[in-house]
């Protein structure tokens, strides 16, 4: 069955001119803002998701997007905000959890009373949540039926899909306010000795176990063993290009130890994390958070170049297992 295309048009003027004159991301860059902006969208529920897609919007359509809020007796209208040269009228909806009457419901509720209120200046009425699985069926045969009774009116639900190429199209500047400034490749490159000093002091406090085992070498084929995401082997590809500072760091300490106790810190916080057997690419994120990925980008980089240093080099993740043949 076909649907009826969605109105939704490239951004025109306003911020997305600037985003064409301003600089372009690197690869870095652009996957912690892949990985910030997914973090956002699974983890905001109710109102907040609600703020977030406002803002999102704002940035995105700049003075074509108004935002609606709620005044008075009158609430919001059914409309939490719209785009003027689409006249597109968008409804979120983020509940703690998906339930599929719950959600006709709210479907219903907020669409009659959207075209009741905007029915002069609504061609779409979009429906944004953010359920990474999809709608339930029934509720999609809802929208199904919506939309044949109320044609030529456009319906649309957006979720990732839609929002993740929104997000990634904001200039820089935009992607900062919304999510953080992010390490670049250039930030990596300058790391110097000093830069690691606040990534090794948080981590030396860990108190791993005694009887720290040797450092050992993994396979060079250790990523594709692990199923890590082209996205995380990203991550350690900018990362190496500074742990041989790591390695010079960790020589030169006055305490021989101190690799070794923090690898094996790594160790017992991969082994908590793999017992949930969570994804591999959910316990590499744990681990970035572990090492320190936080805060202004310098600190980014010089985590990531620790990480990927002890990713190399220590027993977190499995190296495959060679079959006897190939000895």
């Amino acid at each position: 069955m076909s649907l009826p295309r969605p109105l939704l048009r490239p951004p025109r003027g306003g911020r997305a001119m600037r985003r064409r004159r301003g600089g372009a991301m690197d690869e870095l860059q652009r996957s912690i803002y892949v990985d910030r902006f997914r973090l956002a969208f699974h983890t905001q529920k109710g109102a907040a998701f609600q703020d977030w897609f406002v803002r999102l919007a704002g940035h995105a359509f700049g003075a074509d997007f108004e935002e609606v809020r709620p005044y008075g007796s009158y609430g919001d209208l059914k409309c939490d905000g719209r785009r003027i040269s689409t006249q597109s009228v968008f409804q979120c909806y983020a509940p703690d959890a998906m339930k599929e009457a719950d959600l006709i419901a709210k479907v219903d509720a907020d669409f009659h009373g959207a075209r009741g209120h905007w029915a002069g200046n609504m061609q779409e009425w979009v429906f944004v949540h953010n359920d990474g699985r999809g709608l339930p069926p029934n509720a999609v045969q809802h929208l199904d039926a919506l939309r044949k009774a109320h044609a030529p009116l456009s319906i649309s639900t957006w979720s990732e899909p839609e929002l993740l190429p929104l997000a990634m199209s904001l200039d820089i500047s935009a992607l900062q306010a919304l999510f953080g400034p992010a390490a670049s490749i250039a930030i990596v490159d300058r790391l110097v000795m000093s830069d690691l000093m606040p990534i090794i002091d948080a981590l030396q406090r860990q108190e791993p176990n005694a009887g720290d085992p040797p450092l050992t070498p993994p396979s060079a084929e250790k990523l594709e063993k692990n199923e890590l995401s082209e996205e995380s082997g990203l991550f350690l590809r900018i990362g190496r290009r500074k742990s041989s500072l790591v390695d010079t760091f960790f020589r030169k300490s006055p305490r021989p130890d101190l690799g070794e106790r923090i690898a094996e810190a790594f160790r017992m916080r991969y082994a908590e994390l793999k017992a949930f057997d969570l994804p591999a690419d959910t316990i590499f994120k744990h681990l970035q958070d572990y090492a320190g990925f936080n805060g202004e980008p310098k600190r980014q980089g010089a985590a990531l170049a620790v990480l990927a240093y002890f990713f190399d080099s220590c027993d977190i993740f499995e190296d495959p297992v060679v079959s006897e043949e190939a000895l």
